[in-house]
């Protein structure tokens, strides 16, 4: 039985999702056969080459030769002007974002290779961006050059191929809280692109190296599904006999309570919450030695109706018997870093390779009242012993050649962080490492010099509405003068800090978030923290505000499923006693926020940024 695991387009292309590299390894040491192939890094290499863009070229001269009109979008014209220009620049330039060709950064940062498309229009009112590099950072200015000419053409795609494409999502709006699958159904249905063209193409090549029995899809966010879903169809013609299943954090979230059937005319099974003990059960269920009643938290089709099936014999794993990720099948050598913001969070997540991993399932505070507490890859919290971590660092390290890592928990916790940092000194390791944190008191001085020794440079953590009313209705556990506190140990240690900041809270009022504006502003006066980034609120049918939203002073709008069945449900509208015009307020923090992080603007008042 052979077994092939696909990222699906579009998630990052500068470093491996971590999902198949877990299971993949799991499965290996079960005894079975299992590939696993990154196509959202083969399909983003397939757009952005010679071939291409001369295939791009071609579809959007048919399409206004059919219309009779040219496409009237600035990107689209001046790709078409500038295509001679483009084709010859497409593969160097992704050569050099992939590291093969450093000494091209010194025409690119120069501005003497590249196309300047409408993205570039942004530079010549804001010269600043550029001299933020710094006459040292040649390297960092390229890539950000680089980086606008890859926009500009993802722009054309967007504006002449297909609405629905993004770097970072493909036809997300189609999937998330969608309660109706008909949209999404519709445009897998529609006549192919040559964006279509390039999935079926990838999937004949997997299918051929690979020769699966059966195909998984990892469905980590809403923009994965539509190219999950083309791809699983055409394995499907390939071969009629082919399993296919999908799992990962859009299904275990969106499609938990799923009844319409039509997905199934795609897949066989979906899988949630922790893949690899339902996913065992699933492949011992195609290979005809486990009856279905014994499947595990799997969702299938019988009788032209979706059932879901868990068998109370089964159980997960535990956490600490889990092994490291293998990104063994990857060719790591062809991710492509990229760098859209002059910002250094940004930049660690879209520029550098880091080998993806988890320290602790869940998340050991799970009490906060906007979050999924409610399903298990939050609720279930366990722990690995730090020598099991940095087993896994190391073998990692050996495998990858990798030594950079960047920890995707949910809140990685401080004792375990603490352990790890004095077992990688103690083996003399050197590593550089960043996560997800919670502002938590355990982070004294002491406690982030280590990290900072250990090879810590970066962590990002949640201060969400810096109101103290607000925060105790979130249940943070945190207050604004603990988080300073906290915040500024992790600063003299070198460690850079990231928070993340939440508006439009349920019964908020313009003060509060006024206030808490003030608050983020005393934090950058008094640098303790570096670069923030403010999210509307939503509200989620699996957080206790979605459960419970009359104790949060708000009304859920639910619509009725469709009569074809309920497809996706995750974030819920809402009606709040409290009359606050939010989206006029996020215009003002969002100006506000970007002018801190340039050391602008910090000796206003903070009511001075609202109209």
């Amino acid at each position: 039985m052979r077994i092939l695991l696909i990222t699906p387009p579009m998630t990052q292309i500068n470093t491996p999702y971590p999902a198949t590299a877990y299971l993949t390894s799991y499965l290996r040491s079960k005894g079975y056969e299992c590939q696993q192939r990154d196509m959202s890094l083969d399909f983003a290499l397939k757009i952005f080459s010679k071939n291409g863009l001369t295939r791009i070229h071609t579809e959007l001269n048919a399409k206004a030769t059919s219309s009779k009109n040219k496409l009237k979008n600035d990107s689209v014209q001046f790709f078409q002007e500038a295509f001679d220009d483009y084709v010859c620049t497409i593969d160097p330039v992704i050569g050099y974002l992939q590291g093969r060709d450093p000494s091209l950064a010194l025409r690119i940062a120069e501005r003497k290779l590249v196309p300047d498309g409408p993205r570039f229009l942004n530079l010549a009112e804001h010269p600043e961006l550029l001299e933020k590099f710094g006459e040292m950072g040649l390297q960092d200015r390229a890539k950000y050059i680089a980086s606008l000419y890859i926009d500009d053409l993802s722009d054309m795609i967007t504006a002449g191929i297909d609405s629905e494409f993004g770097l970072s999502r493909y036809a997300e709006q189609l999937a998330e809280s969608q309660a109706s699958f008909s949209p999404l159904y519709k445009k897998l249905n529609h006549s192919p692109t040559v964006l279509d063209q390039f999935i079926h193409e990838l999937t004949v090549e997997y299918f051929n190296s690979v020769k699966p029995d059966i195909v998984g899809f990892t469905l980590p966010f809403p923009g994965n599904v539509y190219a999950a879903l083309r791809s699983a169809r055409e394995f499907k013609i390939l071969n009629t006999k082919i399993k296919i299943f999908a799992g990962g954090g859009y299904v275990n979230t969106e499609l938990r309570d799923l009844t319409d059937p039509r997905i199934f005319e795609f897949i066989d099974a979906l899988t949630y919450d922790d893949g690899e003990r339902p996913l065992e059960c699933l492949l011992e269920f195609f290979n005809k030695k486990r009856d279905e009643t014994e499947l595990f938290r799997t969702k299938i089709l019988k009788n032209k109706k979706v059932m879901r099936i868990s068998s109370l014999k089964e159980k997960d794993p535990p956490f600490k018997l889990s092994s490291a990720p293998t990104y063994e099948g990857l060719n790591l050598k062809n991710y492509v870093s990229m760098l859209e913001l002059p910002n250094p969070v940004h930049q660690l997540w879209s520029d550098f390779r880091w080998n993806k991993m988890i320290l602790a399932h869940g998340c050991y505070w799970k009490k906060c009242t906007f979050c999924d507490v409610h399903l298990d890859y939050i609720g279930r919290f366990e722990t690995q012993s730090a020598s099991q971590v940095v087993d896994q660092i190391e073998k990692l390290m050996n495998e990858t050649g990798q030594s950079g890592f960047h920890f995707v928990d949910e809140a990685a916790p401080p004792a375990l962080l603490k352990a790890m940092s004095l077992e990688i000194i103690k083996r003399k390791l050197k590593i550089t490492f960043w996560g997800n944190i919670r502002f938590d008191k355990q982070f004294t001085k002491e406690v982030c010099e280590l990290l900072a020794d250990a090879g810590c440079v970066a962590v990002t953590g949640g201060l969400e509405v810096a109101s103290p009313r607000i925060l105790n209705l979130i249940n943070k556990g945190v207050t604004v003068d603990l988080v300073s506190e906290i915040t500024s140990n992790f600063v003299a240690a070198g460690i850079y800090v990231h928070a993340y900041l939440m508006y439009g809270f349920p019964t908020q009022t313009k003060s509060e978030t006024i206030e808490s504006l003030e608050n983020v502003r005393n934090l950058f006066l008094k640098d303790s923290i570096h670069s923030a980034h403010w999210h509307r609120f939503v509200c989620t049918a699996h957080s206790p505000i979605g459960r419970d939203p009359e104790k949060f002073g708000i009304q859920l709008e639910r619509t009725q499923p469709p009569k074809e069945g309920l497809f996706a449900e995750y974030a819920i509208e809402y009606t709040d006693k409290v009359k606050t015009n939010h989206d006029e307020l996020g215009l003002g923090l969002q100006k506000a926020l970007y002018n801190y992080m340039h050391g602008v603007g910090l000796e206003r008042s903070a009511k001075s940024w609202f109209t």
